[in-house]
């Protein structure tokens, strides 16, 4: 080993050693030093929390925080699987009278080719079985879908069934139609073969039927997917309602929608007098419209009335 000036140790505190010479032996190699006679001091420390001086920076474990975030992660999961129920609640009704709608259109469409071409025949007594089968198992479906819808509305004049169960309930009476036009048709066509075109005909005649009775639930899933204000409640009876409460001067930003059909909810700011007490209002407010409207939910922002609500745009509702 060449020979190295090196002075060892000079100061006994710990974790402080200095070199002087030429070159350095870290371990790994020699290493120059800046120049000879030159002290280069290392200088080496030591924690009492020696697990958390290996981590980077920023990786700080707190159990508290993880136990927030992982709570944070299970309410995020409960909501959304809650928002997808809503959604599919609405999109089933909606999915189920397209269908109808799609069926029906082939059944005109069979229709239409038949009263064109003019050559067919049909089985009648096949025909009336089948369709009287069919007639029996939908009435069946429609009062059990019947009962079910209606079991559970103890009485209360506002409240509505489930709409997939309105859109399963139109279903079964769309199939019910069709089928008792069939039914009918066969009936025709088998003591009066030579009425055949009567089938396609009452094929017209019951699809008109069906896509009517479709209508009142397609309403409803479009006022649901357009947030549009709930049937049974109106916009300026609730405003009215709301400015009748003692201690309400004025108020703005008044919502209604529906969030599902069964489910109205409303948003509104209440400007109330200065010796007014805001709990009191609160309390009478809620109570007034969930008594006379039934929201499912509703929030209430109390504010201060201000002289200048009176010109202010922001704060004037809709005319009526």
């Amino acid at each position: 080993m060449e020979a190295t000036e090196k002075r060892h140790l000079l100061d006994a505190r710990l974790g402080v050693r200095s070199y002087t010479g030429s070159l350095w032996q870290d371990g790994t190699g020699w290493i120059p030093l800046p120049g000879p006679g030159l002290d280069l001091q290392v200088i080496t420390t030591q924690s009492n929390h020696y697990c958390h001086a290996q981590k980077g920076p920023g990786s700080h474990c707190d159990p508290q925080k993880e136990k927030a975030r992982r709570q944070l992660y299970v309410a995020s999961a409960i909501c959304l699987v809650f928002m997808i129920g809503e959604v599919i609640e609405i999109l089933g009704a909606l999915l189920s009278v397209l269908s109808i709608w799609v069926v029906t259109g082939v059944l005109v469409y069979l229709a239409v080719e038949r009263l064109i071409s003019g050559d067919y025949e049909i089985e009648g007594g096949t025909m009336l079985i089948t369709s009287g089968c069919a007639v029996a198992v939908n009435i069946i479906m429609g009062l059990t879908l019947h009962q079910s819808g209606h079991g559970h509305s103890h009485g209360a004049s506002q409240q509505q069934e489930n709409p997939s169960v309105r859109a399963a309930f139109i279903h079964v009476i769309g199939d019910f139609l069709q089928s008792l036009g069939v039914l009918v048709a066969a009936y025709i066509v088998y003591f009066k073969p030579e009425y055949k075109y009567v089938d396609p005909i009452c094929t017209f005649l019951f699809s008109i039927l069906v896509l009517g009775t479709t209508l009142t639930i397609l309403r409803d899933v479009i006022l649901v997917l357009m947030e549009g204000t709930p049937k049974g409640v109106d916009f300026t009876a609730v405003r009215d309602l709301l400015l009748s409460v003692e201690g309400v001067e004025a108020l703005h930003s008044l919502h209604i929608w529906a969030l599902t059909v069964t489910q109205p909810v409303l948003s509104v700011h209440i400007a109330i007098a200065r010796n007014a007490d805001a709990q009191e209002v609160l309390k009478v407010a809620s109570a007034q419209l969930q008594g006379k409207f039934h929201f499912h939910t509703m929030t209430i922002q109390i504010e201060d009335y201000s002289e200048d609500m009176k010109d202010c745009q922001a704060c004037q509702g809709p005319s009526d």
